[in-house]
């Protein structure tokens, strides 16, 4: 069964790297562009994982994160945070929140793709 993700991010560059990378490892991905956006695709799509970026219009990823962790039928989905706000504050927050993992950009797509399939169970 093909996994899917779900990638949310309002900076068109990075929305388009990582859709790249992510079906190029065989995942079905659907992307948001918002956190308001993100909560509804949650909904039509159910991921399996959804890398979150941190700072977007309308909700958070933070907000975004609280509110999925705060619905019992979300409340399993695995979220990567991925951000420039890699503060030691920031990755507290965001973990505190429910995050499964963070990861602060500039990343390493190498570190990325292993994280992402490691937390899915992929070998």
């Amino acid at each position: 069964m093909t996994k899917k993700i779900l990638i949310v991010d309002d900076e068109p560059n990075i929305v388009i790297s990582l859709e790249f990378l992510m079906k190029k490892e065989g995942f079905a991905v659907a992307v948001a562009g918002d956190g308001e956006e993100a909560l509804a695709k949650v909904a039509s799509f159910e991921p399996d994982l959804i890398l979150l970026d941190v700072m977007m219009p309308k909700k958070s990823g933070f907000e975004v994160c609280e509110a999925l962790r705060a619905d019992p039928a979300k409340a399993g989905l695995l979220i990567v945070m991925l951000t420039a706000k890699g503060r030691d504050t920031e990755v507290a927050k965001g973990l505190a929140m429910g995050a499964d993992s963070y990861v602060t950009k500039p990343f390493s797509t190498k570190d990325l793709v292993a994280r992402v399939k490691t937390m899915l169970g992929i070998v």
